[in-house]
């Protein structure tokens, strides 16, 4: 570009903005001067050898380019920047060349050597930056640069850099679409990136390249919709329309047999069926035949893939962005079941609060919804009311909304609305309205008289338009039933004087010419005013009069004769040709000479054969064949790109496509020690083998060690179940009514058990010591160390409430079958009882003899299996349990990595006394290396705001093969985001980061049922996540679900109706319920944790938390416990 039309450039502009920019420098303030010393300052500064200089320069340039002015001419100046040293002007460098790299080819491919080093620097942004310019660079010749630095970038460190190269792609395949099968591979490998930075680019990519490779879904498909909760706002509404169209063409239609008993009135009820399909039940039995041949239809089961997307996009209608909800809501409408969809109702109602553009869009969708859902959004009429201040197209669009709304129930409230609407001043609401009663007058025939009578009271309305409408709209009405209404005829006959807008005197004409039989006298007088008047009419009129004038001169010849052929002869000389043929047409019709064909004998045949009367249909009805929330549906049109929703699939395909061979890594809740696992074996036994006598038996051994944990697992087993009653009615129902039988078996059982009055003796202490300590809990709650002493004593005397029946039955086997120092064991645990409790915190080896209060913590089923086993005193001593084994070690430094030190760390579930709200870190140094290491400490903490760290101490000295522990604090603000910083010896630095899983971001707490019960009925709703589950074959007992739920977060077991003393203990349901409790360690959200357990297997996982976003993990991670 020469200097000289770069000047002219500016010139242009900058007066286009209206600030001469030549003002600036003296120099070309002149008509003649070139432009060669513009932008000098800015040159100087950006070849000065100060960042400083270089830096501010960069600020006012890309200032420049952000008010719209140009700044082309400094290229050059600027691109020898690139290879600055300082980040940030490299960065702003970078800014304005992905502004001119497209307009500056030439001068940018000379400095592709300087991009190709950016995307080798060791900073992420800059890399990225590197890559943005290249792809910016629109010259085909760089092709397989690109198609190089994409590729590398795919595999980069950094997920911003991937998201970048994600970015880049579509652009390359706008350069040279032969490059397509290249890109689809890196986008391939894109797709199984685990970030959610990467995902919404990467699928944004899949959807402008290969939106039809529906395959490269399939491996990634559970994946993209568990990171969905975490991808930003823009990522999620493509991630979104993406997985509905995929959606569409993996899955069954989930209402599939309700549009089959829609059709054929037969078919199974549906898997899913609700209480209300009873009626289509009974019209089953009466039609046979055609049940037969629907009974060959399988009932359907919805994919649990299926599921899982209705699942996790559910939370989103929460988003802040109306995109999102609005990507949701039309995901539930085309793909979840009926009695699902009615969740998006009141998220949609939400949007309504926002900008009017925003509830234009929405309108629109909820218009096109209540055509076919209708039920969904009745509950929200008010919503859709109409505010004076509304816009005119909202007003419209919500008068559709309500007029879809409308039903017997509610007419009477929706007409008074319209009543009010009429005296608005908008004049095209006004005729909208009048339309809206007319639309529900046709829909419920109960009020069709009431509207009548309104919209002819409407006719001595003073504005025309009103009444002009309300014409027309009569007009229509009138259609379905004339003979009564001959006196609203004759008065609208009157109105023929007054009345100048042309369509409502062509429809006035209209009716009195289709029913002049109902008026005889007045309809040949309307035709002579009109004859009159004819040539000054509207073409619309003309028309209408001579098909009056045909009409009459059908049925009354004798008076309208003359008037007719009077009309006729106006109309043959008439300026617009439509009137002289309707009037060429008509005369050889009605008036028969020798040359009219067969035709006029069926003249009165053909003007008044019976019309059938108009329907008034909605203007959205058949919009839903367009993707709901698309461009398309909202111009009712198809627009560029859009992309058809595919029709359900007849028979699902096979849903093994989706499954990814997980490259074992072992749980965490695997990792237990050769003893617990001997435990496990011999807890199988047949005697309460799913009931409450094994609950917890390895963590509340572990307890010794590491109260907090006891605490939760001694009292966790029966939690689950009160979120399974809070879920769908009727499984609720069911599982009660399971529940009551289970227990009237069990009783009948238990009765010769119960009967020894020792038995009783003993429990009546047991329940004595459990009051003391619910005592002692109250009084110590304040301070964080007794409380958890407490909680640990409260699990305790709880679990043995609930153990009872089974000491009672196990006491029994002892007494016979053991030589009588057993019994003696016993009793030595109830005196030693208040002295174990005490002890807890105490981690040294204790002697032999203090074995029998571990006992305690352990079901006295289990402690019997224990005796079975030959097992030494010292294996069940404190110090052998030692937390290792109920809690997870994560590796901070590899011994590689760190020279010779390797660190390991663990979350311990202590409270950290110096300050509560933060998670205990135990890590654990070893010295692999020959020599000593010193001074170990912490420094350079980088944290997300809000988070806090309190360091462990400094290690002075830790000698070679030594190893040393240290406990530091961190403060995660109830999220998962990681802690970074530096861990240092006297000569080395190294980077680490502690990620919390999110089940460590909580404390145990102690709940009755009762008081569970009531939690959970606070927190219903959205903070409410339920799933159902299969439980793993070797997690089908009590012991097996408390152990590992209890593993998975640190929650506290509630026991089962321990507010309930009953002197005869009740007997264990053969399902239990088990619920757990606890609160997240920073903000003290409550976290409840539901397992309701069913037949083979099956249970429902409940999970009630103030924190969604926790909730959402919390159910991942438990479920993943539970099913491997």
């Amino acid at each position: 570009m020469s200097a000289s039309s770069a000047f002219n450039d500016e010139k242009g502009g900058s007066s286009s903005v209206g600030e001469p920019e030549y003002g600036h420098d003296p120099a070309s303030g002149g008509i003649f001067s070139s432009d060669y010393k513009r932008h000098d300052d800015l040159k100087e500064m950006l070849d000065s050898n100060k960042d400083s200089l270089k830096l501010e320069a960069m600020k006012r340039i890309v200032a420049m380019i952000a008010r719209g002015k140009n700044a082309s001419d400094l290229f050059p100046a600027v691109v020898k920047n690139v290879a600055c040293k300082n980040i940030e002007v490299k960065k702003l460098v970078y800014v304005y060349l992905v502004r001119y790299a497209e307009e500056q080819q030439d001068l940018a491919l000379l400095s592709i050597s300087t991009f190709q080093r950016g995307l080798k620097d060791p900073n992420q942004l800059i890399r990225a930056s590197a890559l943005r310019v290249l792809s910016s660079i629109r010259v085909t010749i760089i092709v397989p640069i690109m198609m190089l630095a994409i590729k590398e970038a795919a595999s980069d460190m950094s997920p911003y850099v991937r998201k970048t190269a994600a970015h880049a792609i579509p652009k390359l395949y706008s350069l040279d679409p032969e490059q397509k099968d290249q890109l689809i591979e890196v986008i391939e490998k894109l797709l199984a990136d685990k970030t959610t930075l990467v995902a919404g680019s990467v699928v944004m990519a899949f959807e402008e390249v290969c939106p039809e490779r529906i395959d490269l879904i399939h491996k990634n498909y559970r994946k993209l919709c568990n990171l969905l909760i975490d991808v930003e706002e823009w990522g999620q509404v493509v991630i979104i329309n993406m997985l509905t169209r995929y959606a569409r063409t993996q899955f069954l239609n989930p209402n599939i047999n309700e549009s089959l008993l829609e059709e054929g009135g037969g078919g199974e009820k549906t898997f899913y069926g609700s209480d209300e399909d009873e009626d289509e039940d009974e019209e089953e039995k009466e039609k046979k035949a055609e049940a037969a041949a629907m009974a060959k239809r399988k009932p359907y089961v919805m994919d649990p893939d299926h599921r899982l997307l209705l699942r996790n996009t559910k939370p989103l209608l929460q988003s802040r962005n109306a995109a999102v909800v609005m990507a949701v809501a039309q995901l539930y409408f085309h793909l979840a079941p009926k009695a699902e969809v009615g969740v998006i109702a009141k998220a949609l109602v939400r949007l309504l609060r926002s900008h009017s553009e925003v509830q234009y869009v929405v309108l629109q969708n909820v218009a096109t919804m209540t055509i076919k859902r209708r039920g969904m959004f009745e509950p929200y009429l008010k919503s859709f009311y109409i505010r004076s201040t509304d816009p005119t197209q909202i007003k419209i669009l919500k008068l559709e909304v309500l007029t879809n709304l409308a039903n017997e129930t509610n007419i009477s409230t929706i007409l008074r609305e319209f009543q009010t609407y009429i005296k608005s001043m908008d004049k095209d609401f006004v005729a909208a309205t009048i339309q809206a009663i007319g639309r529900c007058a046709t829909n419920i025939g109960e009020v069709r008289d009431t509207c009548l009578n309104g919209l002819v009271q409407l006719l001595s309305n003073r504005d025309e338009l009103v009444v002009a409408e309300s014409v027309v709209v009569i007009k229509k009405l009138l259609q379905m039933q004339p003979e009564k209404h001959s006196d609203i005829i004759k008065h609208m006959a009157k109105l023929t004087d007054n009345i100048q807008v042309p369509m409502a005197r062509a429809s006035i004409l209209w009716l009195i010419g289709e029913y002049c039989e109902h008026v005889p006298k007045i309809a040949p007088d309307v035709l002579r005013k009109m004859a009159k008047s004819f040539t000054n009419e509207e073409d619309i009129v003309k028309l209408q009069i001579i098909n009056l004038a045909a009409k009459l001169y059908l049925t009354n010849s004798k008076q309208t004769k003359l008037l007719t052929q009077y009309v006729l002869n106006l109309a043959k000389y008439d300026q617009n040709y439509d009137i002289r043929d309707r009037a060429r047409f008509i005369r050889q019709l009605i008036v028969p000479t020798e040359k009219s064909g067969a035709l006029s004998k069926y003249a009165k045949k053909l003007f008044l054969a019976l019309k059938p009367a108009p329907v008034l249909e909605s203007p959205f009805k058949d919009r839903d064949h367009f993707q709901l929330g698309s461009l398309s549906h909202l111009l009712n049109a198809k627009a560029g790109g859009y992309q058809e929703l595919p029709d359900w699939p007849e028979a699902a395909p096979d849903p093994s496509v989706r499954n990814v061979e997980v490259k074992e890594s072992v749980p965490e809740w695997t990792k237990c020690s050769s003893r617990e696992k001997r435990k496990e074996k011999k807890v199988e036994k047949p005697f309460y083998s799913d009931s409450e006598g094994e609950s917890g038996p390895t963590e509340s051994a572990d307890s010794e060690s590491d109260s907090a944990s006891g605490s939760e697992s001694g009292s966790g087993s029966e939690e689950s179940g009160s979120g399974s009653e809070s879920e769908e009615s009727e499984e609720g129902s069911e599982s009660e009514e399971e529940d009551e039988k289970d227990k009237k078996k069990k009783k009948e059982l238990k009765k010769p058990v119960q009967e020894s009055e020792s038995e009783q003796s003993s429990e009546e202490e047991e329940r004595k010591h459990e009051r003391k300590s619910k005592q002692r809990k109250s009084a110590s709650e304040s301070e964080s160390d007794e409380e958890e002493e407490s909680e640990s004593e409260s699990s305790q005397s709880e679990s043995e409430d609930s153990e009872s029946e089974a000491e009672v039955k196990k006491k029994k086997k002892a007494a016979e079958s053991k030589p009588p120092s057993k019994p003696v064991k016993t009793e030595s645990k109830k005196e030693k009882k208040e002295m174990s409790l005490l002890d807890l915190d105490d981690f040294e080896p204790a002697p032999s003899p203090q074995v029998t209060p571990v006992n305690t913590f352990l079901s006295n089923s289990l402690v019997t299996d224990l005796e079975g086993l030959s097992l030494s005193d010292s294996v069940l001593s404190p110090a052998t349990i030692a937390p290792s084994s109920a809690l997870k070690n994560y590796e901070l430094l590899h011994r590689i990595t760190g020279e010779g030190l390797s660190v390991e760390y663990c979350f311990s579930r202590q409270p950290f006394s110096p300050d509560a709200n933060m998670v205990a870190v135990q890590m654990q140094f070893t010295n692999n290396a020959t020599s000593d290491t010193k001074n170990l400490h912490m420094e350079d903490v980088k944290l997300q705001s809000g988070m806090r760290v309190k360091e462990f101490p400094e290690i002075e000295l830790l000698p070679a093969g030594e190893t040393a522990t240290a406990v530091m604090g961190i403060d995660f603000c109830d999220s998962t985001q990681a802690a970074n910083f530096q861990l240092c010896t006297h000569t080395r630095k190294f980077f680490v980061t502690i990620q919390p899983p999110v089940g460590e971001l909580m404390r145990p707490i102690f709940l009755t049922e009762n008081e569970f019960k009531k939690e959970q009925g606070q927190l219903m709703g959205m903070n409410e996540i339920t799933e159902k589950l299969t439980l793993d074959v070797k997690c089908r007992n009590e012991h097996a679900i408390v152990q590992r739920v209890t593993t998975a977060a640190n929650l506290s077991r509630v026991p089962c109706g321990s507010d309930k003393e009953c002197s005869p203990p009740v007997p264990p349901p053969d399902h239990p319920v088990h619920r757990f409790a606890g609160r997240t360690v920073t903000s003290s959200s409550l976290v409840l944790v539901t397992v309701a357990t069913k037949e083979e297997g099956v249970a429902q996982l409940t999970v009630n938390c103030e924190k969604m976003v926790i909730g959402t993990m919390l159910v991942k991670d438990i479920l993943l416990a539970l099913t491997q």
